[in-house]
């Protein structure tokens, strides 16, 4: 229902003695070319709409109910439809899906190529459980005085409660509240400024809420929100998908990691898996978590010309965006000289 227009959906069905047994969104989008022939760019489960694919998936596969037998096989038959300068993207993957990838495309004929690779944090709670101890005793001993005097320095103001939306109304206006502290925080390079972010995320809230797949918290001082968490569940395993937070003068107060370590042992309780801070490099994640995934960002098409000149301009654009970003601290660091002198 929110797809942007333009885009060319199908429905990839593995079906076993008439049964389905997998499925996954594949988009088509038509795409510029270095060389003369037309080219398409495959996704799974993205539109290849740059702005509404903000939603940014992660942890992206084929739903299959063997999977060990039903993603390789619908990896061959995607790769086996490509045509001349045709390329399949397979955004936000973990290892065994690139690992298949890989597999599929050796057998058509292609290459896959890694556009781009990230880590991804997470809380393992049979660490804790085999150390036996409960999961704040784990952190790092200046996490654990950080997160200790911020919630000292937030009791000295009213009681400290952390709550579940159970109902959707309540997730709903939470959600309203982490836009606005998300927007403060970030303004327009936020993940609001996406104009599909919102009404995407309240149908999915909306649906998710009752079935227990989203869960939503509020994390409160004094009756005051400090902290909103936008989690999603799947298997047992919590999934951090969005958050804002209430931040102020003093640094000491720390509303993003008090918020996450009460989410966590909240989970805990419930005698789930894990806490999964997914993609990308927020402070919190490295101080919170144990464990860690490769995620990566992978396209497979035909080896020729035209997609080693796209590596080499995807090289020096990157070149060129650390250029521009160590520029200003050179300058600074130029004009604190001259000063000096």
């Amino acid at each position: 229902r929110h797809i942007p227009d333009g885009t060319q959906p199908h429905v990839l069905v593995a079906r076993s003695s008439g049964k389905i047994v997998g499925l996954a969104i594949i988009c088509r989008r038509r795409v510029w070319s270095l060389g003369p022939h037309a080219r398409a760019r495959w996704l799974l489960n993205e539109s290849g709409d740059t702005r509404f694919d903000r939603l940014f998936i992660e942890c992206n596969s084929i739903l299959a109910e063997q999977p060990d037998t039903i993603i390789p096989a619908g990896l061959d038959a995607l790769t086996s439809r490509l045509r001349r300068a045709d390329q399949l993207v397979l955004s936000g993957i973990d290892a065994d899906l690139e690992l298949a990838a890989c597999g599929a495309a050796g057998r058509a004929g292609l290459v896959s190529e890694v556009k781009q690779a990230d880590t991804a944090l997470w809380v393992d709670y049979a660490k804790a459980r085999q150390q036996k101890k409960d999961y704040r005793a784990t952190l790092g001993r200046s996490t654990r005085q950080a997160v200790s005097r911020a919630m000292r320095l937030y009791a000295e103001r009213g009681p400290l409660e952390f709550r579940i939306m159970e109902t959707t109304t309540d997730a709903l206006a939470a959600f309203d509240l982490l836009s606005d502290f998300h927007r403060s925080r970030w303004g327009r390079k936020g993940a609001f400024a996406n104009p599909g972010f919102r009404p995407f995320h309240e149908e999915l809230i909306a649906r998710g809420v009752p079935t227990g797949a989203v869960r939503i918290s509020r994390t409160l001082v004094g009756g005051q929100t400090i902290g909103v968490v936008y989690n999603f569940v799947h298997d047992g395993r919590v999934l951090n998908y969005q958050s804002g937070f209430l931040y102020e003068s003093d640094g000491r107060l720390k509303p993003g990691l008090v918020s996450h370590v009460l989410a966590i042992e909240e989970s805990i309780s419930r005698g789930e898996r894990g806490y999964d801070f997914l993609a990308g490099g927020a402070g919190h994640k490295a101080h919170l978590a144990n464990s860690e995934y490769a995620m990566k960002w992978v396209a497979i098409s035909r080896d020729g010309p035209e997609r080693h000149i796209e590596a080499k301009l995807r090289e020096a654009k990157r070149t060129l965006r650390t250029i521009a970003t160590n520029l200003p601290r050179k300058k600074l660091r130029l004009f604190g000289s001259a000063n000096a002198n």
